[in-house]
């Protein structure tokens, strides 16, 4: 075993000597040692929970006959942080907990580990660090909210509170009204109930193979997600208490490979996922090794169709919903009629995704369609390209709700903050494209998230006349023409830190361009005198983040050298 480095022979009594202080007895020091490694936090509804999760899984874990180690990383909710300086935490915190994952197994040489994660960067942060250390390693998230409903019996979620902000700012509902939604929008524990960021990473991992079915759509706080929780607890022991051989088959780099990354956009394209997942999932490609770029994600939408739209694409549809119909199972069985994912790859639970969807069907037709009645005969993201995005940016194109080809004159904001009281003053109107920039990875840094303006946009009757172009990123909640990631970012030079306003502006979604109506010689005239906005930073934390982080295209991944 990999621990028995730290437990074998007469040279490790001291360390001995410290693990029975824990609590250890003679016959612990021949059991595989799993790490649990949790997320709990009190202030994420996602997660506030999860020490009685872990306690669960503990219990399970020793019933298997193997010695668990909880330990925690730290979480972010990009909700509570949205609006405010706190976001430029958001996306830094993925590095923190992957550096966290990677150093207490490590430095511990557990045998293997099982990560509860639930919401934003988190999922993400943890498969980064379990892939640095190469284990085996099973993910069962904490599960998807409930969806709130309105004094009427209307469905809603965290999607709705936001926008609700707008449509109270443009008068269309009264405080009663506003009240009402806040109450309501996020009802219990779990990751907001829609496919936003959390519960797009959460479904991946099934497509991955690296968690067990439902780990994406079964809800919270239900009994049927505790004994998803035992079950994931009992597979961990069972791969652990293999021979070497074959329990280091099940390493997580041999399960979360090409194929798998692959698989992972794929259902993402099929299920209209939050725009974050490119980002995350670039750079979990990067620590897989696994040569996959940004370039590459048009080629899976072009063939993936699009068969389950759920909120924040359509606002009646949620992670709920699609687990009475179906599951992701339903969704992966339904691709493969045409081909759509590649179902040869093993997964945690010893079987083929093949063997593991066989049996599945759609149960209700009308939440997660069949492959001859697509919302679109295309996938729900796209890359754009062109002479204001010479790296790519992103667009989630489930989520648009006006037209596909849209041209118009630019209204600059040089933060997030400038964006939204600029929008409220009524400085953009219908027909402009609204440019926040300096807020990419580096200029930031920490690429907030623009739910705040594009809440307002929809909530102020403008999400069908006006788009919204940023090198910082979305939260999985919004939804119009909204395209982030624009990449070279702001702060590097990139266009879209040259841009005036007046400039216009041409978005052409089905053939992927993202242009600005300049001559070659009045870009060269505006770069000239150009140099980047360094935006002062306080946090030693973030300068060290600006100097290491790379742009969008590449994951906004550390450099490591």
């Amino acid at each position: 075993m990999r621990s028995d480095i730290v437990k074998k022979g007469h040279n490790r009594a001291p360390h001995r000597s410290l693990l029975r202080a824990t609590g250890l007895k003679d016959e612990d020091f021949n059991k595989p040692f799993i790490g649990v490694a949790n997320s709990y936090i009190e202030i994420i509804p996602g997660h506030f929970f999860l020490d009685k999760v872990s306690a669960i899984i503990k219990d399970e874990i020793k019933k298997a006959g193997c010695v668990p180690f909880e330990f925690n990383t730290i979480g972010v909710d990009d909700g509570i942080a949205m609006g405010h300086d706190g976001m430029l935490f958001s996306l830094p915190s993925r590095e923190i907990i992957a550096n966290s994952i990677e150093t207490v197994m490590n430095a511990h040489k557990l045998d293997a580990m099982i990560c509860i994660p639930n919401c934003d960067k988190i999922v993400p942060g943890m498969i980064m660090g379990a892939l640095r250390v190469n284990v085996p390693t099973v993910f069962v998230s904490g599960g998807p909210m409930a969806k709130g409903y309105t004094k009427d019996g209307e469905p809603i979620d965290l999607a709705t509170a936001f926008e609700a902000v707008g449509k109270f700012e443009a008068g269309e509902i009264s405080e009663e009204e506003l009240t009402d939604i806040e109450c309501n929008a996020c009802p219990s524990g779990g990751s907001c109930s829609g496919m936003f960021t959390a519960n797009s990473m959460n479904t991946l991992m099934e497509a991955m193979g690296i968690a067990l079915a439902g780990n994406g759509t079964i809800l919270a706080l239900t009994k049927e997600r505790e004994e998803l929780y035992r079950k994931t607890a009992r597979r961990i022991c069972e791969i652990a208490l293999m021979d070497y051989e074959q329990s280091s088959a099940y390493n997580i780099r041999n399960i979360l490979n090409e194929n798998a990354i692959r698989n992972a956009f794929a259902v993402d394209m099929a299920m209209g996922g939050s725009s974050n997942t490119v980002l995350h999932m670039l750079a979990i490609a990067k620590e897989a090794e696994v040569d996959f770029n940004l370039s590459d994600i048009n080629g899976i939408s072009k063939r993936v169709s699009h068969i389950a739209k759920i909120s924040p694409s359509l606002s009646t549809v949620h992670m709920q919903d699609i687990d009475k119909a179906g599951g992701v199972n339903a969704v992966m069985h339904e691709m493969d009629k045409r081909g759509e994912i590649l179902l040869d790859n093993l997964t945690v639970t010893g079987e083929s995704l093949k063997e593991r969807i066989a049996d599945a069907k759609i149960v209700d037709t009308n939440v997660i369609h069949t492959i001859d009645n697509p919302y679109s005969a295309v996938g729900g993201l796209a890359i754009l390209y062109g002479n204001l995005a010479e790296q790519g940016a992103v667009i989630k194109t489930a989520g648009i709700t006006g037209e596909r080809v849209f041209t118009g004159k630019a209204v600059c904001f040089n933060s997030q903050d400038e964006s939204i009281k600029g929008i409220i003053n009524g400085k953009v109107k219908a027909g402009d494209v609204v440019v926040i920039r300096y807020e990419g990875p580096r200029g930031g840094p920490g690429m907030q998230e623009m739910l705040a303006p594009t809440s307002l946009i929809m909530g102020m009757g403008l999400g069908d006349s006006v788009a919204l172009i940023t090198d910082g990123r979305f939260s999985g909640a919004t939804r119009g023409a909204s395209i982030g990631h624009v990449s070279p970012e702001a702060a590097e030079g990139g266009m879209i830190g040259l841009l005036q306003d007046g400039d216009e502006i041409h978005i052409d979604v089905d053939n992927y361009i993202l242009s600005v109506n300049l001559s070659d010689e009045e870009v060269a005239r505006r770069r000239e005198n150009f140099k980047p906005l360094v935006k002062p930073l306080k946090s030693k934390w973030l300068r060290q983040y600006r100097m290491l982080v790379t742009n969008a295209s590449s994951g906004a991944v550390l450099e490591a050298e």
